[in-house]
């Protein structure tokens, strides 16, 4: 079976564990962000797709996977974060904005 995707780290070794033979590819830093990016997309689209709180977590670990490639701890991206509530505010209102009239 073909996959050609980005997997965790410890999948390789639970494919052995189940008597098969993965054939795995490290690759370099701008295929990795590449990829990383391309399982964002895959990730966001299961989730949407299940709603399941799995696929949720799974959104986070790239995320936090493509902060690591651009030099970026989950702590400082946290940061980020909280700088942007504090000066936008959260999602929780649930404002749609139509239309801004000049």
């Amino acid at each position: 079976m073909t996959f050609n995707k980005l997997v965790r780290d410890k999948i390789p070794d639970l494919i052995r564990q189940r008597g098969s033979q993965p054939i795995t590819q490290i690759l370099a830093p701008e295929a990795y962000k590449k990829e990383l990016q391309r399982k964002l997309g895959e990730e966001v689209a299961e989730f949407c797709e299940s709603g399941q709180m799995e696929e949720l977590a799974d959104i986070l670990e790239v995320i936090f996977a493509l902060a690591a490639v651009e030099g970026v701890s989950h702590f400082k991206l946290e940061d980020i974060r909280q700088r942007k509530l504090a000066e936008r505010g959260r999602f929780t209102r649930r404002i749609l904005l139509i239309e801004v009239k000049e």
